[in-house]
């Protein structure tokens, strides 16, 4: 059956099909308003819908895309491969290159496991972490998503601390009830509750990117690493988006503080499916087959992924990251000076290509600040950006994403949007 290539008509056959017409709910745009674009598209820094409608992306497939869309030494990598075929079920010569770059840049891992997802590798990191520990607790914080795995869908309450309630139906008390929440950078928190109960794992984004770009108080990671320490709990870093994002080690290298187990995924699959976890030889050889902690994927290490990873990282030179870094500060700069001559109070968050505007008067530290924003007016404003051509991610509480694709010139347009988009809406 072929469908009709617009975007109306494919927003109505999609709903038809698939629950809110989406394959994940933030693309169905309820936080916006209006219909999502059906993408048919992308090239460089920019993607075309089934209308014609070109828009400069700044979602870039929510991080994986740090090189840009349809960059050639990607592409040629997923061809070459796809000829000679596209899963066998059996080990390739690209997962031991793969694992090879990614052990070479990360010090804090020494052996590495693909999964197919991010949530495959957080689930997988936590059942690693009990099964080093003989634990069963675990601690998270509110507005950190670490996919959608049972027993991580749980945020804070009102206390300080809370035992884990399900943020989804379906998911047994039971099974939330060892997810302890505190707030992020609450470091008294974290250590009552470190106190009180036998963590497995505390479990972080270091750089926080599902509240929006939020970043670590000064001490805070430096602070999670003692607090583990001194109780025998295992720290992992969810770097699913900032791996290979915010630096050439990750949020790890940039903030010189080493995890026990890290969580990847994203730019490591180039745009492709992928996850992995991984750490010290020790702790990894209790994963199967060497050790008792049973994990398996028909798909993981696929080598369409493994291909597209590879041409990927080998584009991340120091030359390349210190661009990165230059356009997300002129990005940066741009959106400040747009609100503050449009007189709106605005909180713009980076951390390398890696940033948020807040529709907030006050800086963003954990959730609850996040949730002080107007997300009204991020609505209106996102909505005023796409009619002038610049796609942003649908919610107030996602980053925005750069890649090496994005040009000054690029970065411009992104910013004279948002000026009239901002007087549009004063």
């Amino acid at each position: 059956m072929t469908l009709t290539t617009s975007n109306a008509r494919l927003h109505d056959r999609a709903e038809e099909l698939m629950p809110g017409g989406v394959s994940s709910p933030v693309r169905a745009f309820r936080a916006v308003g209006g219909e999502p674009p059906f993408i048919v598209a992308g090239h460089g820094a920019r993607v075309r819908d089934a209308d014609g409608h070109e828009y400069i992306d700044l979602i870039c497939s929510w991080g994986p895309l740090i090189a840009g869309h349809a960059h050639p030494a990607v592409v040629a990598a997923i061809t070459a491969q796809a000829a000679r075929g596209t899963s066998y079920g059996l080990p390739t010569p690209g997962e031991v290159e793969l694992a090879a770059l990614i052990i070479a840049a990360l010090p804090s891992i020494e052996m590495v496991r693909f999964v197919s997802s991010g949530t495959e590798a957080a689930m997988s990191a936590l059942r690693l972490a009990r099964a080093a520990t003989g634990r069963d607790a675990v601690l998270k914080f509110a507005g950190g998503y670490h996919g959608h795995a049972d027993a991580l869908l749980a945020r804070a309450g009102s206390g300080v601390a809370t035992l884990g309630l399900p943020d989804s139906a379906g998911v047994p008390a039971s099974t939330a009830a060892n997810t302890l929440t505190v707030a992020f950078n609450d470091l008294a928190a974290v250590e009552r509750v470190a106190d009180a109960v036998p963590l497995a794992a505390i479990i972080v984004e270091p750089y926080a990117g599902n509240m929006g770009c939020v970043q670590p108080r000064a001490g805070f990671l430096e602070g999670l690493r003692r607090v583990a320490d001194r109780t025998g709990a295992l720290l992992i870093f969810d770097e699913v988006i900032t791996g290979f994002r915010v630096g050439p080690a990750g949020a790890q290298g940039r903030a010189g503080v080493g995890p026990d187990i890290t969580c990847l995924g994203k730019v490591i699959g180039g745009g492709l499916p992928v996850g992995a976890y991984g750490g010290s030889r020790a702790l990894m050889r209790l994963v199967a087959p060497l050790g008792p902690m049973y994990q398996a994927g028909t798909l993981s290490g696929n080598p369409l992924a493994m291909a597209a990873g590879i041409a990927t990282l080998r584009l991340l030179d120091d030359a390349a990251y210190a661009r990165l870094e230059d356009i997300g500060a002129r990005l940066e700069h741009g959106l400040v000076v747009a609100a503050h001559r449009a007189g709106t109070a605005v909180r713009v968050q980076r951390v390398g290509s890696l940033l948020t505007l807040f529709f907030a008067d006050r800086e963003v530290w954990d959730e609850d600040d996040a949730k002080t924003s107007d997300r009204e007016r991020f609505a209106v404003f996102h909505r005023a950006m796409l009619r002038r051509g610049v796609l942003l991610p649908p919610s107030q509480f996602e980053c925005l994403f750069l890649s090496l694709a994005h040009d000054d010139d690029t970065v411009d347009q992104v910013i004279a949007a948002a000026v009239a988009s901002l007087e549009e809406i004063r």
